[in-house]
């Protein structure tokens, strides 16, 4: 696959989520806010009125839009005073898009009028290129071009391109930066300046998508770890930004999601949110939760409910607060319920981790980018390591990592659909069956396994075979962990069976501690042992590199190239102990 090709669908796939959380923001909007459906219904009736008076004189455009239209329809609409606050901006972008589904929807003649009113949204919208994105994956191709087309006559008949200063000069500074759609409250004077940048970034998009793919790794991983990750040969690999002794923690990291091994989930043992050990006097049950999942805190409880829970396995409100619900009807409910047992059988029936986590995800993004679209209401502060600044989400650290291909079954994805179907209408299309795979081999790929005190002993083995069972990153084995974790960064360390650091569980959670097997130099690349490295006392040195490679081609489907494993040094390693 072609970089450019990996550009698109990376932006792609960003924008496809931020399209369906913006569809569960409006349809709620229109569903219980009496004030937005009479501004809905007043919209509709232009939209008609509207139809009505251009059948005659727009009957032509069926076959096309000629240049003159447009250039006459662009110039009317530049005439057009823009919105200024942000509840303004808010209300008139939503009425354009609203107006341009309604147009599209008449037919052919009405191409022209729709796409007038998808451009009146793009220029008020902060993310023109996001937007644009999506317009093309949703929209009518005749309306979307027609929409290029207007972005591109418009950029040839302004003078605006020629007075523009340095910082927004596609020659001296590259393209302006973009706004993220948090920002609708934050712009004072946004008209001009989104319009100016749409005109500038739609006209060469394929290369803006390629660099605010680039400009990813400016922001993540944010200064504060201490660390960069680093493109080597096309190859990305973590180095350190100072120096550091053996045994100094380089950075401390929380998962993005967690989940309790199979054998654990129902014992009441350790916390299901940050895998802790607890005594059962002071577990907090629920006696309702399908999942029989217990917490050490209430602090545990209340994230693990916001993040994922309340829209996996409760029938609580399945959206953030801000959102305006009405009550369900008892048979709304109760298909809920229903969808849930049927999902959380397909979980402990399966047995492994990486359908629970990827359900996690899944429902941590949606609600992440829910809160994002919401005026007025700060996004998620999340516990994981994040970008700097708000440019980024969820998606956009997903988007970017390794997979390998894993074993399926249908259930994986319908269940999890059926669950988020019966929670909220329609976000069922969050997820589909090549997302659910790709999904599901990313956790597969970048999972690490938690084990406190060096691991446990006493975790049943497997019926599967060796090269169909589940696996994660860890220097003790997977035999040995008491759960798996998904963390944004950790996700890039590379392997070697001679690690130049380790991670550790020390504070008794899933934060994962990454320490210093040696000292290390700035620029220094850092490396964790997927693996069981040690030579154990029965094994020859042979014997444990064909060990160590086995393992990692089942479940990382790579050869070890390390000098370790080359042959070309012959030592007996023994892995640090997991504090």
């Amino acid at each position: 696959m072609s970089s450019r090709t990996t550009t698109v669908l990376t932006v792609a796939g960003v924008a496809a989520a931020g399209l369906i959380a913006y569809a569960v923001y409006f349809d709620y909007r229109r569903r219980n806010d009496g004030d937005f459906r009479k501004k809905l219904r007043k919209d509709k009736k232009r939209v008609e009125k509207i139809a009505s008076s251009q059948v005659a004189s727009d009957a032509s455009s069926s076959s096309g839009v000629s240049a003159a239209e447009l250039v006459d329809a662009l110039e009317r609409l530049k005439k057009e005073e823009p919105p200024l606050g942000p509840a303004e901006r808010e209300n008139y972008f939503m009425s354009q898009v609203a107006t341009g589904e309604q147009l599209a929807a008449q037919g052919p003649a009405f191409n022209l009028p729709s796409a007038l009113a998808f451009y009146r949204a793009l220029r008020v919208y902060p993310s023109p290129v996001e937007l644009m994105v999506i317009y093309e994956k949703t929209v009518p191709e005749p309306i979307f071009k027609l929409v290029m087309q207007m972005t591109q006559l418009d950029v040839s008949s302004s003078s605006q391109l020629d007075v523009l200063d340095d910082e927004t000069s596609p020659v001296r500074g590259g393209p302006p930066s973009e706004t993220s759609s948090q920002e609708w409250d934050k712009k004072s004077t946004p008209i001009v300046t989104t319009l100016t940048s749409a005109r500038i970034l739609i006209i060469s998009l394929p290369s803006i998508m390629h660099q605010k793919v680039l400009g990813y790794y400016n922001a993540f991983p944010p200064k504060s770890t201490n660390v960069s990750v680093k493109d080597i040969n096309g190859k990305k690999i973590v180095v350190v930004n100072q120096d550091f002794e053996k045994g100094d923690v380089i950075y401390k990291e929380c998962p993005v999601v967690a989940a309790l091994d199979a054998d654990l989930q129902t014992t009441g043992t350790h916390c299901s949110h940050c895998l802790r050990l607890i005594e059962s006097s002071i577990a907090i049950k629920s006696p309702q939760d399908p999942l029989s999942q217990t917490y050490c805190s209430k602090a545990c409880q209340l994230d693990s409910k916001t993040q994922s829970h309340n829209l996996l396995f409760t029938t609580e409100r399945p959206l953030p607060a801000e959102i305006p619900m009405e009550l369900p009807p008892p048979e709304a409910l109760e298909l809920r319920r229903k969808a849930q047992t049927e999902y959380v059988e397909h979980l402990k029936k399966s047995g492994k981790a990486g359908p629970l986590l990827v359900g996690r995800f899944v429902a941590r993004q949606i609600n992440a980018e829910t809160l994002r679209l919401i005026p007025g209401v700060n996004a998620e502060n999340p516990s994981y390591i994040d970008s700097d600044g708000d440019d980024y989400g969820l998606g956009d650290h997903m988007e970017r990592l390794k997979y390998i291909d894993v074993p399926t079954v249908p259930e994986d994805h319908s269940l999890l659909a059926n669950v988020l179907g019966a929670a909220v209408p329609d976000l069922n299309q969050f997820i589909t069956d090549e997302r659910m795979a790709i999904l599901l081999g990313k956790m597969a790929y970048n999972a690490y396994g938690v084990s406190f005190g060096g691991g446990r002993e006493d975790k049943p083995p497997s019926a599967e075979r060796p090269e169909d069972q589940e696996r994660t990153r860890t220097p003790y084995g997977t035999s040995r962990q008491i759960g798996s974790a998904f963390y944004t960064l950790s996700s890039y360390l590379t392997h070697s069976c001679e690690p130049s650091a380790r991670p550790s569980f020390s504070g008794g959670t899933s934060e994962l501690h990454l320490i210093a097997n040696q000292s290390l130099k700035a620029g220094d690349e850092l490396t964790v042992a997927f693996v069981d490295v040690a030579q154990r006392e029965e094994e020859s040195v042979e014997d444990c590199r064909r060990r160590r490679r086995m393992e990692l081609a089942r479940g990382w489907r790579f050869a070890c190239d390390c000098a370790r494993c080359a042959g070309k040094r012959w030592v007996r390693w023994t892995s640090p102990r997991l504090k």
